[in-house]
């Protein structure tokens, strides 16, 4: 018996809360992109890709998000497809202009019971000034990671100054200052320098 293969509906509903599936299934019909669910990357958590080459829209999120940083990575994308449709590249990709995009497409879903109190604060105050990604909001990311299934892993930021990480590229580094919302470490191997996200899932190494 051939194994029924499951709709967009089901697909979607695996990812984000149950009361935005028909905003977001509206979304895909009306701003027409296609959307794949790809695999945990360290750098970033979903992308957008204008329309190039005969192939139109296109947005990726990675797998491993809980619904509401699921939720709110693909406003943020979906936020610069419309900015595209509407300036292309003669705006700056993180403007004004996104920002406002970005503010109008998130505001209908706060007016919703959809976020928990504390991330629907968090949402509220870096909707004030939406930042290139929401990982750089590390008050956002905070609350948000309270929401993950699997909440036991130890962050880049919670180790001392000088202590030995790995992460899940298998890459060890030495933790230095802080730099914003960044650390500044040292890859072991290769002796060059990288700025880590305070957040970054790490592993000590003795």
């Amino acid at each position: 018996m051939q194994k029924q293969k499951k709709t967009d509906r089901e697909i979607i509903a695996n990812y984000i809360p149950e009361q935005t599936v028909d905003m977001v299934l509206h979304w895909i019909e009306q701003y027409n992109f296609r959307m794949r669910i790809k695999r945990k990357r360290n750098t970033k958590l979903g992308d957008y890709r204008p329309p190039f080459d005969g192939r139109g829209h296109f947005i990726t999120i990675n797998h491993d998000l809980n619904k509401f940083a699921f939720l709110i990575t693909l406003v943020h994308e979906v936020a610069h497809l419309t900015n595209w449709d509407k300036n292309k590249n003669r705006v700056k990709p993180h403007g004004a202009e996104w920002k406002k995009d970005f503010q109008e497409l998130m505001l209908p879903l706060l007016k919703q019971n959809i976020f928990p109190d504390d991330v629907h604060h968090a949402i509220d105050k870096y909707m004030r000034n939406p930042a290139a990604s929401s990982c750089s909001d590390l008050h956002l990311m905070r609350v948000l990671k309270r929401y993950d299934k699997n909440n036991t892993s130890m962050h880049l930021e919670e180790l001392p100054r000088n202590s030995k990480f790995k992460i899940s590229n298998g890459k060890v580094f030495i933790k230095g200052e802080k730099q914003r919302t960044r650390f500044k470490c040292v890859e072991i191997a290769s002796k060059q320098t990288y700025f880590v996200s305070a957040l970054m899932e790490v592993e000590i190494v003795e």
